[in-house]
């Protein structure tokens, strides 16, 4: 209806007005809700242009489509705005429209510019975690919106494979794995834990050790032992020392952190791990075996992960190949002048002149940072797809930075496409305890959270009943598909931008802005549809308000869609449908459907119930949320 209204008032003009007026003048947007109207044009562009009060210039347009149009009804002039009513001929339109898509507001297959989503991305060195839950149903829906908008859609991953984080925990198991009776140190399969779990225990264990050296380090240095450290660290630790005199508490904690970083610097512990990632870079077949190993393992851990979260990837990379890549761009960008060498060997890029600072590119021992492996994921990436005409980082907001240099640096390096880079930067999730750490084990873990959704759903729903005709194995499914969708509903529902709280419990309510809440919809819906069939829609039906409240809503749906996409916010979809639920079963309570004497009211009220739990499907779908035929 709206492109529909601008293209009568722009080309009827002369008819309405008697002149000509820019077609970028004529502005629509929604009705508010406390008046009476399903469009609303803005009347203060025409009438600034035509010089005339806006209830003369809203009558005539009014006047025009009432008069000229079989889907306006009526209209109100309100201050500046013309309220236009449509009438009963154009909703029972829309409703067969609505009735005759399949996939009601998706765009063509492919019918737009290929995309790629990159999301998850893993490190090796640890189990995936309740913040890489937010990251990868984001990720994983954004590309889903994407595709139902007319993209082809690459899915993918980066997996950080490589770097110091990794080699921590490799020589973490070599050092403090015990061994069995028969010699051997740990492994998946002779401790039945996985793989990612197991690789993530040595992290911990790693940093656990690590902060005992760095504090053995302080102690002999608050004894004056400063024998083996060189001069600038026993000077930088006697002057943070002494600045701790006379000082706050809070203070005096800031000053502990730092020497204790200092001390950290010191360790052995720090030295052998970073000589194992030169060895690593080197290809030393020991520490390539011992790599290779025990990422096989985390890989195993991961698939299951991703298995149970219901999400896949088309094509995936790995930052112990691509890091050459960024390498041979470093040393590329050296020799245009566009990096600099520092005396060390280390080189650099200076961006201070584009508002930024000076970025490390490859450390003086020759091994790459994070920013090497992401320019050369990238540059890999448009050789595979040259044809792509975006590619969106799916990571948290801690990483803004970074996406600026890394995209500026792309920029200066000559590649076009960098402008057609995106980071789909998002809030971290907090628990009521807190931030997160992986290195010291307050994580949630994963699998953890979502048996514990699915368990919390299976008491739920075993306390509610109404299952008695159900198997066992009904019944797992059915658990499953409500603590999956719930957790991923609560994790998509607020805005991407924003940080949140989680609470596992609230997830799964029945009753509130929560993916059951949705589902139970759609399954009640299934209900009245296996009670009775539809048929063809009656030409001469009259729509109550609710039921045209209801219509509305559903007419909303491609727009909702539509706007997802472009601002890459899968809460657009996850609270349109909410508001689509919440119409519905206005709808359900006020009208009668099998007690409806008249039987194309019967039908139209199982009809629009149909498209209600269609749209529901199709567009949770996109979320990655199944929904129950029963519930």
């Amino acid at each position: 209806m709206e492109q529909e209204i601008k293209k009568i008032v722009f080309e009827k003009a002369i008819e309405i007005f008697g002149q000509i007026i820019p077609e970028k003048i004529i502005q629509t947007q929604k009705t508010r809700g406390d008046v009476k109207g399903d469009l609303t044009l803005v009347l203060f562009p025409i009438v600034g242009m035509l010089k005339s009060s806006p209830q003369e210039i809203g009558n005539k347009i009014g006047d025009f489509l009432v008069s000229n149009t079989q889907w306006i009804d009526s209209y109100e002039v309100a201050g500046g705005f013309l309220n236009l009513v449509a009438s009963q001929e154009y909703w029972l339109n829309r409703l067969k429209e609505i009735n005759a898509e399949a996939e009601y507001g998706f765009a063509q297959p492919n019918s737009k510019i290929p995309m790629m989503v990159e999301y998850s991305s893993p490190n090796t060195n640890k189990p995936l975690h309740l913040g890489h839950l937010r990251n990868i149903f984001l990720g994983h829906a954004v590309a889903e919106i994407l595709k139902a908008n007319g993209h082809e859609v690459i899915k993918t991953q980066i997996i950080n494979d490589r770097g110091i984080h990794i080699c921590k925990s490799m020589l973490a198991w070599e050092r403090f794995s015990p061994e069995n009776d028969k010699g051997e140190k740990e492994t998946p399969s002779n401790t039945g834990l996985k793989g990612d779990k197991l690789v993530g225990k040595y992290y911990v264990e790693f940093d656990k050790n690590f902060v005992r050296e760095a504090k053995e380090i302080i102690a002999k240095w608050e004894d004056s032992e400063f024998d083996g450290f060189e001069n600038e660290v026993v000077l930088e630790y006697q002057k943070l020392h002494a600045l701790k005199e006379g000082k706050d508490e809070k203070t005096i904690k800031g000053l502990d952190a730092k020497i204790l970083d200092l001390a950290k610097n010191q360790t052995g512990l720090l030295r052998d791990a970073k000589e194992m990632l030169v060895k690593w870079e080197a290809r030393d077949p020991q520490t390539y075996l011992l790599w290779n190993t025990m990422n096989g393992w985390v890989y195993e851990g991961f698939e299951s992960t991703y298995k149970m979260m219901g999400v896949e990837f088309d094509k995936v990379y790995y930052e112990s190949d691509t890091f050459i890549l960024g390498k041979d761009l470093v040393m590329e960008g050296l020799e245009k002048d566009i990096f600099y060498q520092k005396e060390d060997g280390s080189i650099w890029v200076d961006l201070t002149a584009d508002g930024l600072d000076e970025k490390l590119l490859l450390r003086s021992d020759g091994t790459a940072v994070y920013m090497t492996q992401d320019m050369g994921t990238a540059k890999d990436r448009f050789a595979d797809f040259p044809n792509l005409g975006g590619m969106i980082y799916t990571v948290g907001n801690e990483q803004d930075y970074h996406f600026k240099v890394l995209f500026l640096i792309l920029q200066k390096l000559g590649f076009a496409w960098a402008n057609n880079c995106h980071h789909l930067s998002y809030g971290m999730v907090d628990l009521p305890s807190g931030k997160m750490k992986s290195r010291e084990g307050t994580v949630v873990d994963a699998d953890d959270l979502m048996a514990e959704v699915v368990q919390k759903a299976k008491e739920a729903t075993l306390d509610r009943g109404h299952i008695a005709d159900m198997s066992e194995n009904e019944v797992d499914t059915l658990c499953n598909l409500i603590g999956m969708g719930g957790l991923k509903y609560y994790l998509l529902k607020v805005d991407p931008k924003k940080r949140m709280l989680f609470d596992p419990a609230e997830s799964i309510e029945l009753n509130g802005n929560t993916g059951p809440f949705i589902q139970y919809a759609y399954a009640r819906i299934q209900s009245l549809l296996r009670k009775g069939e539809v048929s063809s829609l009656s030409q001469e039906l009259v729509f109550s308000d609710v039921e045209i409240e209801l219509l509305k809503k559903l007419n909303d749906a491609p727009k909702a869609l539509e706007e997802a996409a472009q601002q890459l916010a899968p809460s657009l979809i996850a609270n349109y449908l909410f508001e689509l639920v919440k119409a519905f079963n206005h709808f359900y309570q006020n009208v009668t459907i099998f007690g409806e004497e008249v039987e194309d009211l019967k039908n139209m009220r199982l009809v629009l119930s149909d498209n209600v739990g269609k749209v529901i499907k199709s567009y949770f779908n996109l979320l990655g949320i199944q929904v129950p035929s029963k519930m």
